[in-house]
């Protein structure tokens, strides 16, 4: 896969290799045709998200080990569906975006404003987020 490019014009970088992210399962919030949810916000879940994400049907905090999925917590980095987030802001439960790892590909779904009002890193304690 060529390199992609993340929203502030530089070349995308790793949202998380533990837990392994990406529709791909590659660390990235790569993107392509097969990738109809477009996974490209990388994110650093809040305890808050999570319970929203389940409120509105997608549980990220569940794991699922016949998919590889190990279940999400608070500060962890994840690449997750460009409108699920945009939903999740709509709803007033913002979560930390990472831009540099934050797939261009993202731009037509959500608020490039709300991707910048959002913008951090995992903090050196992620029980902050709880």
């Amino acid at each position: 896969m060529e390199p992609q490019q993340n929203i502030v014009g530089g070349e995308l970088e790793i949202c998380s290799l533990d837990p392994l992210t990406g529709f791909y399962r590659d660390g990235y919030a790569n993107t392509g045709p097969e990738d109809l949810g477009s996974h490209t916000v990388c994110t650093v879940v809040s305890a808050e998200f999570l319970a929203h994400q389940k409120r509105v049907g997608n549980d990220l905090s569940t794991p699922v080990p016949e998919y590889g999925f190990p279940g999400l917590k608070p500060g962890d980095r994840w690449a997750v569906c460009a409108g699920r987030w945009q939903q999740a802001i709509n709803d007033g439960v913002p979560t930390g975006v990472v831009l540099a790892a934050t797939n261009e590909a993202a731009a037509p779904y959500v608020s490039i404003e709300a991707l910048l009002a959002n913008s951090m890193d995992v903090p050196s304690d992620p029980s902050s987020l709880l």
